[in-house]
C-alpha cells in the first residue's frame, strides 16, 4: 500500500523535532480527511485536534465508552496490533456493529509505520 512519507516539523528549537505521520479518515458516507498526527499521539487524539467527524471520545481516551470507535482498514490491521486488555468490554457497549477491524481509536498508538494508515468511522457513535 502506498504511503505519503512522514514529515518531520522543526520547533522553535533546532533540538526539537516532532515527527508527524499521515492518517487518513474515511467517513461512513465515503468522505476522506488525511490529518498529519504526532508519534506518540493517538489517532482518538489526531481525530479531535483536526475536528474530524465521526469520533466522539466522550471519555478523553481513558478507555471508559465507546463513542471513539472505529474500523481499521483490513490492509493496517496486523500493523496495528491486537486490542488492548479491556479492549473488547468497551467495544460491547459501541453503537454500531462491532467487526472483526474494530478498535477504539484511543487505544491505537500513532507511530511511524503507520503513516498511511486508513480508518473507517461508524454511522454512529451514540
Amino acid at each position: 500500500m502506498p504511503s505519503t512519507p512522514s514529515t518531520t516539523c522543526r520547533c522553535a528549537s533546532s533540538h526539537d523535532r516532532i515527527t508527524m505521520t499521515r492518517i487518513i479518515f474515511i467517513s461512513h458516507d465515503g468522505n476522506e480527511t488525511a490529518v498529519d498526527a504526532a508519534d506518540g499521539d493517538n489517532v482518538m487524539r489526531a481525530a479531535l485536534a483536526n475536528d474530524v467527524d465521526g469520533i466522539v471520545a466522550e471519555c478523553g481516551g481513558s478507555m471508559m465508552c465507546a463513542t471513539c470507535h472505529c474500523y481499521v482498514d483490513e490492509a493496517w490491521v496486523e500493523r496495528v496490533g491486537t486490542r488492548a486488555d479491556g479492549e473488547e468490554d468497551m467495544l460491547e457497549s459501541a453503537a454500531c456493529e462491532v467487526k472483526p477491524t474494530s478498535r477504539l481509536s484511543c487505544q491505537i498508538r500513532i507511530r511511524p509505520e503507520l503513516d498511511g494508515l486508513v480508518i473507517h468511522l461508524p454511522e454512529s457513535q451514540t
